[in-house]
C-alpha cells in the first residue's frame, strides 16, 4: 500500500521542494518506486530539480485538474537522473504549470481539490508507488488540508526563525486534529554559528515532538543553484547523509 508523505512548512522560503526532491530521490536509492505530486500550484518548480523543462511537459497537475487529462497523463519518469546508480528505484514527477496563464486562472478560479485527492489515489495505483511525496503549498488553506489530512507522514520543515517556530506551531494543531500518524519536524537552513541540538532541545521542549533532521545551511547546495539533486551529486555530504536519516524514518511511519 502507497504511503503518502506531504512535505510542508508553513512559510515560504524554506527549502521545501529541495527538501522533498532529496528525501524521494533517497528513497528511490532503496529501490523504492517513488511519484513527486507539485501542489504547490501558485509557485511550482520542482521540475527544474529533476532537469524537467517545459518543453518536455505536455500536461500537467493543472490540465488534470481541469479535466483536459488523466492523471497518469501528467506522470513524467524521471529516473534518469539516478544513472549509473546501482539499485535504483523509480521516481515519477507531477508538475504543475510555470505558465503565467495558468497561475493566474488557479488564483483567480481555483480548482476541485476533491479531485485533487482522487488523483493522489489513481496515480499510486496506477504506477504501484511505495510512496507518494506531496510538495505542498506553504501556510494553511484548503488544498494543504487535504494533504496533510490524507498524509501517513507529515513532515514539517522550519527554519531557526520566530515567525517560523509559532506558525509551526499553528501547522502542528491542525495536524494533531486530522489525526495525521507520524510527524516529523525538520530544521533547515542552520547557520554554523547556531548549535544544532539546541535549537533541537528547543523545539522539542517546545512542541513535545521529536526532531527528525538538521540541516544546515552548506555553500554547496548554494553553488548548485537547484540544477540537480543534491544528495545525488554529493552522496557522502553530511546534509545527504541526514536526508538519508530522515527517509529512513518513513518505513517505521503508521
Amino acid at each position: 500500500m502507497t504511503k503518502i508523505v506531504s512535505i510542508h512548512s508553513y512559510r515560504g522560503g524554506t527549502g521545501k521542494s529541495n527538501i522533498t526532491a532529496n528525501l524521494a530521490a533517497s528513497m528511490a536509492l532503496q529501490g523504492k518506486r517513488v511519484g513527486i505530486v507539485d501542489t504547490d500550484i501558485q509557485s511550482p518548480g520542482i521540475n527544474i530539480l529533476f532537469g524537467l523543462g517545459e518543453a518536455a511537459i505536455k500536461c500537467t497537475l493543472n490540465d488534470y485538474l481541469w479535466g483536459r487529462c488523466a492523471i497518469k497523463d501528467a506522470a513524467y519518469d524521471v529516473s534518469d537522473v539516478f544513472e549509473g546508480k546501482v539499485k535504483a528505484g523509480t521516481v515519477y514527477l507531477l508538475p504543475s504549470s510555470m505558465k503565467s496563464e495558468d497561475i493566474a486562472r488557479v488564483l483567480s478560479q481555483g480548482y476541485d481539490v476533491e479531485l485533487l485527492q482522487t488523483g493522489f489515489y489513481d496515480i499510486a495505483e496506477q504506477l504501484k508507488l511505495d510512496y507518494l511525496f506531496v510538495d505542498t503549498h506553504p501556510g494553511i488553506n484548503e488544498e494543504t488540508l487535504l494533504s496533510i489530512g490524507i498524509s501517513n507522514t507529515l513532515v514539517l520543515i522550519l527554519r531557526p526563525d520566530q515567525q517560523d517556530y509559532l506558525g509551526t506551531a499553528v501547522v502542528l494543531e491542525v495536524a494533531d486534529n486530522l489525526d495525521v500518524p507520524q510527524i516529523l519536524l525538520v530544521i533547515n537552513k542552520i547557520l554554523p554559528e547556531f548549535d544544532p541540538e539546541l535549537l533541537k532541545q528547543k523545539a522539542e521542549n517546545a512542541y513535545q515532538r521529536s526532531v527528525a533532521g538538521l540541516l544546515p545551511i552548506a555553500t554547496e547546495i548554494m553553488r548548485l543553484g537547484s540544477q540537480g539533486i543534491f544528495c545525488l551529486q554529493y552522496p557522502d555530504h553530511p546534509v545527504s547523509q541526514e536526508f538519508r536519516q530522515i527517509a529512513n524514518q518513513f518505513n517505521h511511519s503508521a
